[in-house]
Parts: C-alpha cells; sequence; structure tokens
C-alpha cells in the first residue's frame, strides 16, 4: 500500500490502531481528532485518501464532504461511523463517499478497502446532487449486525434505480419503512409516494387514477400475493404501459412468493415483472445483536414522549435478546413501551422485562430445536440468508476472507475464556503457534483478560 492517509476520529484509541495499521502497510499518516484540522490538511493537498468519523466535537464528517469534493475532486473519503442506521449509509451514498463501514470496524476489511481507494482514479462528479430534504433523524431501522449493514448498502445502491423493487420478510421486520426511506432520499423524493390498494386496482379507473396521482413518483403495493386476481391481473397492464410519468413500483410481501406462485396465489407475469432488484429484510432473531440496540432507541423515544427515564439492566437485556420475537421490531417497540410504563425503578430488572414477556419467556430462542444441528449445517445457512439478502446482486467481493474472520474471532474468544486467558495454553488447544495466536489477538481486536480458571 503507497500513499498519504488523512485520518480523522475522536477516539485516541482509534487513532492509534489505524495509524499502527496503515504505516505497517507502508503508508504514511496524519490523525486528527478535529474535523477543521482535517479540512486544513484537505484544502493544503495533503493526502490521497481520507478515513474519517461522522460524528467530531466540532462538526459532521458527512456534512463536510461535499466541501472536500470542491476542493479536492476525486479524493476518496472512508466514512466510519457508530450511527449505524439506514440514515449513515443513505446520507454516505448522497455525499459521494467512497466507502461506508460501522463502527465496530473490522480492520482487515477497512485496510482492504483503503488499499482499493488509494488505487482507484476517481473521475469528479458531474453535477451535484440535489439538496436533500428534512428527513427524521431516527428511523427505527437501527443495526450493527452485518446483515443490516449489508441491507443499507444494498438499499444505498439501488436507491436511484428505476427498476422495480420487492421487499420481502416477516411482518414487523419494517418493509413499509424501507419503502418510504428509499422513496424520501431517492432522486423522486419531491414527487407523490402512493400506496395502491386493491380496491383502487378493481375500479374501472382505478389504474389510471393511481398513475396520475404519482406522477412519476413511487407506487407501492403491500402484500403483493394477497391481491386478488383481478388486481393482479390490472397490475400487469399498468406496469407494461405506465404512459409518460412512469412511478418506480415497489411491492412488499410477507409470504413465501415461490410457493404462492406454485399455489396459484400469485400470477408469474407479475412477479417476473415487480422483482427487477429483491432485498430481503431480516427477522429480529436473525439479528440477535441489535435487540439491546434498538431497545434503548425505543426507551429514549417513549421518554422523549414524555415518559419516564427508563435504562436497562443486563439481566433485562439478556431477557430481551433470548425471547424468539414473532412479531419483530414491531413488536419489540410495543414491549419496550410497556416496560418504560411498568417497570418499578428508574433500571428495568430481568423480573420486569420476565413479567412483561410472560414466565415461559415467550416463543423459543431462535437457536431452539438447532441443538443436533453440525456446524456446517448452521453456516450452510447463515451463508444462504446472507446471499438471499443480496436478492439479484452478488455480495462484495472477499467473501471467503470475510467468513474466516467471523469464524475466527469467536473461536479465538472462547477458547480464551475457555483457558483463562492463558495465551500459551489457548494456542496448544488451538493448535497453532504461539505468535500466530498473538499475531490474530492483534488483528482481530480481541481483548484478553487474564483470571484463574479450573482446567
Amino acid at each position: 500500500m503507497d500513499g498519504t492517509v488523512l485520518v480523522a476520529d475522536d477516539d485516541r484509541t482509534i487513532r492509534t490502531v489505524l495509524t499502527q495499521a496503515l504505516t505497517r502497510a507502508g503508508c504514511k499518516v496524519h490523525a486528527t481528532s478535529s474535523l477543521t484540522t482535517l479540512m486544513r490538511w484537505v484544502a493544503e493537498g495533503k493526502g490521497d485518501a481520507v478515513i474519517s468519523d461522522v460524528m467530531m466535537p466540532d462538526g459532521n464528517g458527512l456534512e463536510m464532504l461535499p466541501k472536500i469534493q470542491a476542493d479536492r475532486p476525486g479524493l476518496p473519503v472512508i466514512v466510519i461511523s457508530a450511527q449505524n442506521t439506514i440514515m449513515t449509509a443513505i446520507k454516505a451514498e448522497e455525499a459521494e463517499a467512497y466507502d461506508y463501514l460501522p463502527k465496530p470496524f473490522d480492520l482487515p476489511e477497512l485496510m482492504k478497502r483503503t488499499a482499493k481507494a488509494l488505487a482507484a482514479k476517481r473521475v469528479a462528479p458531474v453535477a451535484a446532487k440535489a439538496e436533500s430534504q428534512d428527513h427524521p433523524e431516527e428511523l427505527p431501522l437501527i443495526g450493527r449486525s452485518e446483515v443490516m449493514q449489508t441491507l443499507y448498502r444494498l438499499i444505498a445502491r439501488v436507491m436511484n434505480t428505476e427498476l422495480p423493487l420487492l421487499i420481502t420478510g416477516e411482518s414487523g421486520t419494517g418493509k413499509s419503512l424501507i419503502a418510504q426511506a428509499i422513496h424520501d432520499f431517492s432522486d423522486r423524493r419531491t414527487l407523490p409516494f402512493v400506496h395502491a390498494d386493491a380496491a383502487a386496482l378493481i375500479e374501472l379507473e382505478g389504474p389510471a387514477r393511481l398513475l396520475a396521482q404519482a406522477k412519476g413518483g413511487s407506487l407501492v403495493i403491500d402484500e403483493l400475493a394477497d391481491l386478488p386476481e383481478e388486481a393482479q391481473a390490472r397490475l400487469v397492464r399498468m406496469m407494461d404501459t405506465p404512459g409518460d410519468h412512469a412511478p418506480r413500483f415497489i411491492a412488499s410481501s410477507q409470504k413465501d412468493l415461490a410457493a404462492a406462485i406454485e399455489a396459484g396465489e400469485l400470477r408469474q407475469d407479475l412477479y417476473y415483472r415487480i422483482c427487477g432488484t429483491a432485498l430481503h429484510v431480516p427477522a429480529l432473531r436473525e439479528r440477535v445483536e441489535d435487540i439491546p440496540l434498538l431497545a434503548e432507541h425505543f426507551l429514549i423515544r417513549a421518554e422523549n414522549e414524555g415518559g419516564p427515564h427508563r435504562e436497562l439492566s443486563e439481566g433485562a437485556r439478556d431477557v430481551l435478546r433470548n425471547f424468539g420475537w414473532p412479531g419483530n421490531v414491531r413488536q419489540l417497540e410495543n414491549t419496550v413501551r410497556r416496560l418504560a410504563l411498568t417497570a418499578r425503578g428508574e433500571e428495568i430488572s430481568q423480573a420486569d422485562a420476565a413479567a412483561v414477556l410472560g414466565p415461559q419467556n415467550g416463543p423459543e430462542p431462535a437457536t431452539a430445536g438447532l441443538a443436533n444441528e453440525k456446524l456446517s449445517e448452521s453456516v450452510a445457512r447463515h451463508l444462504q440468508r446472507y446471499f438471499d439478502l443480496h436478492g439479484d446482486l452478488l455480495p462484495p467481493p472477499g467473501l471467503y476472507m470475510r467468513l474466516l474472520r467471523e469464524v475466527e474471532a469467536p473461536l479465538i474468544e472462547i477458547a480464551l475464556a475457555a483457558t483463562g486467558g492463558n495465551q500459551a495454553k489457548c494456542a496448544e488447544l488451538l493448535g497453532i503457534n504461539r505468535n500466530t495466536l498473538r499475531k490474530k489477538i492483534t488483528d482481530l481486536d480481541i481483548e484478553v483478560t487474564r483470571r484463574r480458571k479450573l482446567m
């Protein structure tokens, strides 16, 4: 890797880690905790690439991107952020960031993307994008999990395409929110956002009236497979002849559409027309690590609406993580709002959470019934969900090494815990050289805690 990288982050640890890693890779590094200093360096012509946090003490890194592009057209900027919402990914895409990674980021992955940025010969954009209108800053499409971050990137990538869009996922996962977000942040944001129901489609002049209402904006059809045959036929004809101001068609479904076609509930020609691009929204049980983050978001929202201040105890977090959540995010929100009102103290206890969810702790956890599943079968299920999430697109390159890292990190962490943090015993247990283990601990940013362990 060759070149000079400008690093801006108010976290000293992150600046140190990035400086050391980039220096070892052969780069020169200028690191700062100030956006003002970063912008001065950019104006002075320093740096071949930038890595910047979003929330800085003296400003917002995303808001600086247009000025960076104006001062230094083609200078690649990689955005890193702990604000792991769909808003961050979309705003990074709108501001023409070279890349975006959520915190906590995977260091080898960031290094790989930095190398690619340094090698890129980017062309300055022909024209700036239209200014965004004001949008809510806190959509409940939040998540640090890999499946959600992948979904955010896909949304940003397909947001301004002309292709019809199919959004699938269980009830309560946020399909309608995603449809609204795609419209609100797309080039069609100033045009109408119209919902088409079966009654409107079946009416004699219904399709024409819907197209007139949409006026080239977005036309949304909820629960595609639930439409009656006549409405499906009219929708097919509408998509074939949309007129001069064709809207973007966005459909959603919680059903297995392949099974619906097989059962004769969904026209095959309608499915082929609507699935130009497919997005799958994961169930909450497929992203358990996001549950505390979402719960805290809903507690803050409840407090902002006049409710009491509440915090989750670790025991309450465990109860929420172990629940099956058949109603997904919508059910979690309702549960958290109820806890905010019924908890006996400022801190929501494990008993509070268990009382609201019931003595049996609701449906069985996501892992129930999988006790006899082989590791290879579990990995295969995870990978299939990962590929399904990308719809018609392929995952980003480098999947092999990303997958190895995802397995390697927890393996080492669990082995270290089992050996009480003794690296010599851990290396022996894993069957690798002690120096190799040390390097992996550093590269994967694994925290080692020594303690007495009964062996």
